[in-house]
């Protein structure tokens, strides 16, 4: 039995409908009649005092810190709908709310605030007490509350679960029953599922994920899966579209191996990461089903023979193991320089010059921003900057502002008070600042701080103090600081996404570094690396002059962390022998290498740089007929052109484009990730 009225109104053509609810909203009534709850009945609900939901929130400390900007961009969404957003604990108590003025008034009548519970055994059948009992998205709508005075209300909930799989808190949109909309839920929904990608990312901050959908497009949106491993291949934990990609619960994926999950080696895995990292591979799942995945190496980040795969160390120093299945706390001071400024100068006219303005500086606490693509050794000349400063004998703390979740970049620069983080340091945490005190502070990819660390970072910058999270008393630093990025920050302050006055502050000098295939080094470089290799003597210690050929007709998309990577592992390959031979070197390195010299020489040898006709016309008769376009100037560019224009006619098939054009499929998914990024 039920507390509905026995005649109801039809519903209104936009409520949501009942096909497939009513068992749903019936079972929650009855329950609400189990418990002794009254439909007329108005209860006394006594919001916690502000100390009580102080601590409640300090014990749901990481829901709260990574739900709030979800909930501000869920707010955005729903704004001026007489609605509200409300963050609950995991027995429904609510934590934080934003809500629109004029329903706030009204949303107080129910005690639809902080500090209140809002489970089914308070306040009876409800979106947020139903949610959490069924443990499923749910809408209650208007007279489907339990109590009378709810039906004021309609409300969209979806429980958040831990990267484990337990619930540990709601996500709710309730508002008046006349701003009922059928798409609140799936908005919920999407939100609930974003704060739960951001958990599990920083749950699994040192671990090795894969990230996989069965389009590739999918790739880095929500909706991608994500699998996390330690580093001997045991399988952590996956979200929840990777649960529902597998088709099976977590219980019984924890229980296989990676071969079973993926359809490959674990080892095969980190090889691939360690020749192309960032690139994109065809795996099969145990459903047979074959997804486009991407795996990527966290902090430190792992190599299959167990030591750390950061850039090679210039003073030919190891990283400790790693023992599998440890979390690791991101290495943050590093007593030992990588390298020097003069150890850096290895025969290159470009860097040389950029080393000698740099060493101008020395002994002056200006600041220094270094700019260059990807894996071009920015933190390498941050290191030898601050090697060869008077402060070599002070910290040198990094913090890759790309790496962290956006609302985790603030704790972990300024730091936190005791207690500020339940489930971390029960101590509090200093900051990255702080660490720094004394000795060079040095921010990689500055570009991707969020605009509201950019303020405080500034203040700092201007007050040369600190003030934790949670805390009051500023806390001096004396610190020279050294940012990094590859975006241009220019162009981000004309679009607002990077302060201007922040700007000023950290170019002191601004130097680019030119990506490795600029550089005419590249042999001293390849000695460098080798020379340098820890572990084995039984390890080559040159490359033939067939590699080192080889290796001046590649593109070094990933530069010199491309170069190491490489290198190490066709080391391992020529284990026992004298030098690294072209078999020794990855397969998938050689392909691209191929693919460059392949589509740059035959497919217009006849063209010829500049001859914009001939290109045309190379391009149009691989096009079978295709109209002529002039080509760009660049060969990159003329590749990119000819790989979009095949895909564009054969309707985007991948693989179809690579077996006409002669490819990898690889390299057709970093070009088109090219344009993505491009565009």
């Amino acid at each position: 039995m039920t507390h509905r009225p026995a005649h109801r109104p039809a519903p209104r053509s936009d409520a949501p409908s009942r096909i497939g609810r009513p068992d749903v909203i019936a079972q929650a009534h009855a329950r609400s009649l189990e418990i002794g709850l009254r439909a007329s009945e108005t209860p006394d609900f006594q919001p916690l005092r502000r100390p009580a939901l102080r601590e409640l929130v300090g014990r749901n400390r990481s829901l709260y810190t990574h739900a709030l900007p979800v909930m501000e961009t869920l707010h955005a969404q729903i704004v001026d709908t007489q609605s509200m957003v409300l963050l609950t604990d995991n027995h429904g108590v609510i934590l934080h709310s934003l809500g629109d003025s004029d329903f706030v008034e009204k949303a107080n009548r129910v005690a639809l605030c902080p500090g209140v519970s809002w489970a089914e055994a308070d306040r009876g059948t409800n979106a947020i007490g139903t949610a959490l009992v069924d443990g499923q998205p749910t809408v209650v709508h208007a007279d489907e509350h339990f109590l009378h005075a709810n039906r004021i209300l309609t409300c969209s909930c979806a429980p958040i679960a831990d990267p484990f799989g337990r619930t540990i808190g709601a996500l709710d949109v309730s508002g008046d029953t006349r701003g009922f909309h059928k798409h609140t839920l799936a908005l919920v929904r999407m939100s609930a599922q974003m704060i739960e990608n951001h958990l599990f990312s920083n749950q699994f901050a040192d671990a090795i994920r894969v990230h996989f959908h069965a389009r590739a497009e999918f790739i880095g949106t929500l909706f991608e899966g994500l699998a996390a491993f330690a580093a001997d291949g045991t399988f952590l934990s996956a979200n929840r579209s990777a649960l529902f990609q597998f088709g099976q619960p977590l219980a019984e994926l924890q229980r296989q191996p990676f071969d079973a999950l993926f359809g490959i080696p674990f080892a095969g895995l980190l090889q691939q990461i360690a020749r192309t990292p960032g690139e994109s591979i065809l795996l099969t799942l145990p459903s047979g089903v074959r997804v486009v995945a991407r795996g990527e190496y966290a902090a430190p980040r792992y190599m299959a023979h167990g030591v750390a795969s950061d850039d090679f160390n210039f003073n030919g120093t190891a990283r400790a193991p790693l023992s599998g299945g440890a979390r690791h706390a991101p290495r943050a001071v590093d007593p030992a320089p990588l390298a020097t400024l003069e150890t850096l100068d290895t025969g290159d006219a470009q860097v040389a010059a950029i080393l000698r303005r740099v060493a101008k500086l020395r002994g002056r606490d200006i600041p220094i921003l270094v700019l260059g693509k990807t894996g071009t050794g920015k933190e390498w000349l941050a290191r030898a900057i601050h090697h060869d400063s008077p402060r070599r004998a002070a910290p040198f703390v990094a913090l890759n502002c790309a790496s962290l979740p956006e609302t985790l970049i603030e704790a972990e620069l300024f730091g936190y008070e005791d207690g500020a983080f339940t489930g971390a340091k029960k101590r509090g945490s200093v900051g990255k600042i702080v660490q720094a005190d004394g000795g060079t502070l040095f921010l990689d990819e500055i570009g991707d701080m969020p605009l509201a660390q950019q303020v405080r970072l500034m203040r700092v910058l201007q007050e040369r103090t600190v003030v934790p999270l949670g805390g009051t008393r500023p806390i001096p630093v004396d610190l020279r600081i050294v940012c990094a990025t590859h975006r241009n920050l220019r162009a981000m302050i004309d679009e607002g996404t990077f302060r201007e006055d922040l700007y000023y502050r950290i170019n002191g000098l601004v130097v680019t570094l030119p990506p490795l295939r600029e550089r005419t080094d590249l042999a001293a470089l390849v000695a460098r690396m080798l020379a340098l290799q820890p572990d084995s003597e039984h390890l080559p210690r040159r490359v033939s002059a067939a590699v080192l050929e080889r290796f001046a007709q590649c593109r070094w998309p990933g530069n010199l962390r491309q170069l190491a990577n490489v290198l190490r592992t066709a080391s391992i390959m020529a284990e026992g022998a004298e030098q690294i031979e072209l078999d020794d070197l990855p397969e998938d390195f050689l392909q691209d290498c191929a693919d460059v010299t392949d589509v740059g020489n035959a497919r217009w040898a006849a063209a010829g740089p500049g001859n914009d006709a001939d290109v045309s016309g190379a391009v149009a008769s691989v096009q079978q007929g295709g109209a002529h376009t002039v080509a760009p100037a660049r060969m990159e560019d003329w590749q990119a052109k000819l790989i979009a224009q095949t895909l564009a006619r054969l309707d985007g098939n991948v693989s179809a484009a690579a077996r006409e054009l002669g490819l990898a499929r690889n390299t057709v998914y970093r070009y088109l990730r090219r344009g993505s990024t491009a565009h």
